[in-house]
């Protein structure tokens, strides 16, 4: 693999992808804070509308599963721009022969085809980025790839919504979102057609192709390390996906917080991790992935997880002090990002399995997530879900004990190396 050119971690040759994803993202997160009770406006039950956002949740699901072995099959490029005109086309279809005729299958047959978008392309450039970025960089190339994910949905398609509602309607919005959408996946085909080469398993037949998709799933029993990864990966985001569920039960429902406090101190959180992805990303090409995970990401959360409880609960209504565990967490759940480079370096012969099977942990996250609070709180309360939290990242910083990758780590230019620093491994210690 050729030199990289970079700036703080960020590939030169992929810039324009990263923006492409920050732009994508941006378009699609427009609908977020507002569907589901555009779709009850409507006229239909909150039950037939959070039908709406299960069969999308499971259409990108699968997505997210195979987008890495589709990816590396048919070149990371390909994929994107099937995604990118999938997410046009169906947007389309829902608004007009879904939303505009207020036809309840046609919404859930062309929303939830819509759901396969998304993840075939920002997950497809994931693995673009795994073919052309060295081993030793992919933390830092990965820590942006995140940030920019997080400036497109959680900051611009989160923020400028409230802006264009008022001036364009519901409706508008959701029409505006395609020119979003449309300019991101421009963007990745024009910006990134020269990028790369022929994909190596282009040429495989189409028995082989099945096959290689095939381990997207076998991948998980074959490789001790992988499954693993996996457990841990499944663990990162819990707090994340959780904590929206049962925290505005505690904060708004016990401690006297309003609904926008609540949601000013979330979305400090996902500004933290802005910055955080791109700092740890970086750092994890100096203090090794799985030590920074397991002492960062795994400890840190755990202190982090019980912060979050323990802080609002001992000083009750106070805005300030309750800012300080939403740092905390958007400073160590950003600590993980380098599991996205671990698992490619885990399988290097078949990187599309590797990267889908990251994939589907991530998407896995998101499902347990709430469904581990909805078990716990019945018995336990919210302190319950938080303990439950808590033991799980320990639990995770225990299997950093046993997973194996050779983790790249940087000497200083000064040692020796010239420019940004050299590879040597770093051993699992």
């Amino acid at each position: 693999m050729k030199s990289e050119k970079h700036w703080f971690g960020l590939p030169l040759s992929l810039f324009w992808g990263y923006i492409a994803i920050a732009v994508f993202m941006s378009g699609d997160g427009f609908e977020m804070a507002f569907l589901s009770k555009h779709i009850t406006d409507m006229g239909f039950t909150p039950s037939q509308s959070a039908l709406v956002f299960t069969l999308y949740g499971a259409a990108a699901a699968l997505a997210a599963w195979s987008s890495g072995v589709v990816a590396e099959i048919i070149t990371p490029q390909r994929a994107m721009r099937i995604g990118f005109f999938l997410w046009v086309i169906m947007h389309i279809l829902f608004m007009t022969l879904g939303l505009g005729m207020r036809n309840y299958p046609l919404m859930l047959l062309f929303y939830g085809i819509r759901g396969l978008a998304y993840p075939l392309f920002i997950y497809s450039f994931v693995m673009l980025v795994v073919q052309n970025v060295p081993k030793h960089r992919l933390s830092s190339a990965m820590g942006w790839f995140w940030a920019m994910y997080s400036i497109g949905i959680g900051c611009v398609g989160s923020y400028l919504p409230s802006f264009t509602i008022p001036w364009m309607g519901e409706t508008g919005t959701l029409w505006f979102a395609i020119a979003w959408v449309v300019a991101g996946g421009l963007m990745a085909m024009f910006l990134l057609r020269n990028v790369g080469g022929e994909s190596e398993k282009a040429n495989l037949s189409t028995r082989e192709k099945l096959t290689e998709l095939s381990r997207a799933v076998t991948i998980l029993f074959t490789n001790r390390n992988i499954f693993l990864a996996c457990l841990i990966r499944i663990i990162n985001t819990l707090s994340l996906f959780g904590f929206a569920v049962v925290m505005p039960m505690l904060f708004v429902g016990r401690l006297g917080f309003t609904m926008s406090e609540w949601l000013q101190i979330w979305a400090v959180f996902f500004f933290i991790t802005i910055f955080t992805n791109i700092m740890w990303g970086v750092l994890g090409e100096y203090i090794g992935w799985i030590r920074q995970v397991r002492w960062f990401g795994c400890l840190g959360c755990a202190i982090s997880s019980l912060a979050f409880y323990y802080l609002p609960v001992t000083f009750g209504h106070n805005y300030w002090v309750a800012m300080i565990p939403a740092v905390m967490l958007g400073i160590t759940v950003a600590a993980f990002v380098p599991m996205t480079a671990v698992f490619p370096v885990l399988e290097p012969k078949h990187k599309g399995a590797a990267v889908s099977i990251y994939n589907l942990s991530a998407g896995l996250s998101n499902f347990l997530a709430p469904a581990i609070a909805s078990l716990v709180l019945p018995f336990f309360d919210i302190v319950g879900v938080v303990w439950t939290y808590t033991v799980l990242y320990l639990f995770a910083g225990i299997l950093t004990l046993i997973i194996r990758v050779e983790q790249p780590a940087r000497i200083p230019a000064s040692q020796g190396a010239k420019g940004y620093g050299e590879a040597v491994p770093l051993q699992n210690k």
